[in-house]
């Protein structure tokens, strides 16, 4: 008996060695390969060094390396130069310049997630889903998002043209846009709609955004309001941490809120909501998603609705479902990387997905579009400016001709009617 204990001991031991050998040679293996492919950089950038017709500098070589690196990986992941990763500082204080459009990259294309609204691409007809083909009389064919954004900024007061493939439209629709100091700001509207039913219209997640969003919900609570509808509508989203906050305002403790899954094993990780003693985690809620809807949004739309906290109504989100992170290098530049990628709580992919509605009602602005062929060449002539006074009367019964808001207060309408029925 002792021997046959010896003897599986002894093949448990060899069986473990074999395995932490073949995982070494693996491991070398790769490295090996690594060394070998960066021998190749080496050789093919001391070429070009010696052999180009001009001298090229240096740092433009390892600059347009790196570029091309990052680009090789995902739409996402780039490389920034000094410049670049200062405007994307800046762009996260909510001020900037330029049209006011959320870009990425899609099937090669420069594809908008969505234009902000109130800015010059808002205004001037630019929506979520159109790819830019052209920028000032530049085709956008391989273009990396740092080359879209470095085109599409200026300076406040100039003109951008830009020419756009749009689905469902039969040519190319172009657009004549001038550029304007770009100010975000995170709450667009906060009030009451009708019968207590609370609206607030969310456009953007930056640092102030949680502080800023329980203001508006004290504020329509003051108003009487005690249920909502959350708009998320051509939100693109923005930082990992501020939309686990929001979703803390809606959860009771201990929901999970996202979980995200990466490479290495200090990546995946699991986020629940903490008790914030909230006064909103009983009031009836819906959530607006759209094709705009990206990001930080999704996964607060996701959360919301795996935990069932919210009916999710609209049309599909984006689908923009990595995480990325900014790690400055010591030259001023910058490499966005994704590192990860975000998973609802009940384990459903975000990326390339995006969250589907429980309720699918379609925006009635593209309803209304496909009525009216003469849109888009009216947008191009020339936007007319309305007296502020005449918008905001037509602002507050504007929600009535919105099929998506006015679906939404029907939806609360009748949780209420089932809960005073459940309660007697």
């Amino acid at each position: 008996m002792r021997k046959k204990i010896l003897i599986y001991i002894g093949l448990i031991t060899l069986v473990i060695g074999f395995s932490r050998f073949a995982i070494s040679e693996i491991e070398a293996k790769a490295k090996d390969d690594l060394y070998k492919q960066v021998e190749l950089f080496s050789y093919a950038l001391t070429t070009i060094q010696s052999e180009y017709a001009e001298e090229p500098k240096p740092k433009d070589l390892i600059y347009g390396a790196l570029k091309g690196l990052l680009a090789s990986l995902d739409p996402h992941s780039q490389f920034m130069d000094p410049e670049t990763y200062n405007e994307l500082k800046v762009e996260t204080e909510g001020q900037f310049g330029g049209l006011g459009i959320e870009i990425t990259l899609k099937d090669g294309l420069v594809t908008v997630i969505t234009p902000v609204q109130d800015t010059p691409a808002w205004k001037a007809g630019i929506k979520a889903g159109d790819k830019i083909v052209k920028i000032n009389d530049e085709i956008a064919r391989d273009f990396t998002l740092n080359d879209a954004v470095k085109r599409l900024r200026g300076k406040p007061a100039t003109v951008v043209n830009i020419l756009v493939l749009r689905e469902g439209e039969d040519k190319l629709l172009e657009f004549k846009i001038t550029r304007e100091i770009i100010k975000i700001h995170d709450i667009k509207e906060a009030r009451i709609l009708e019968e207590r039913i609370g609206y607030i219209r969310l456009a953007e997640f930056r640092e102030n955004t949680p502080a800023d969003l329980t203001k508006a919900l004290e504020s329509v609570k003051k108003d009487g309001a005690d249920s909502l509808i959350l708009d998320l509508r051509n939100n693109p989203g923005g930082l990992l941490n501020i939309a686990i906050k929001i979703s803390e305002i809606f959860l009771p403790e201990g929901k999970v809120i996202v979980s995200t899954k990466g490479r290495h094993s200090n990546q995946d990780m699991v986020f629940k909501s903490r008790s914030r003693n909230s006064d909103y985690l009983e009031w009836p809620m819906v959530v607006l998603i759209n094709e705009g809807s990206a990001s930080g949004s999704e996964i607060l739309a996701g959360s919301l609705q795996d935990n069932k906290r919210a009916i999710i109504l609209g049309t599909k989100s984006f689908g923009k479902g990595s995480v990325q992170s900014v790690i400055p290098l010591f030259d001023g530049s910058a490499i966005r990387l994704t590192t990860s990628k975000y998973f609802t709580p009940s384990g459903r992919s975000i990326h390339g997905l995006g969250i589907l509605p429980d309720v699918a009602v379609e925006d009635v602005e593209l309803v209304e579009k496909e009525k009216d062929d003469k849109l888009e060449s009216l947008l191009k002539e020339k936007e007319v400016e309305k007296p502020k006074s005449e918008i905001s009367d037509k602002q507050k019964d504007s929600y009535k001709k919105d099929r998506q808001i006015s679906s939404a207060i029907d939806i609360i309408k009748g949780i209420r009617i089932f809960k005073q029925q459940t309660a007697k």
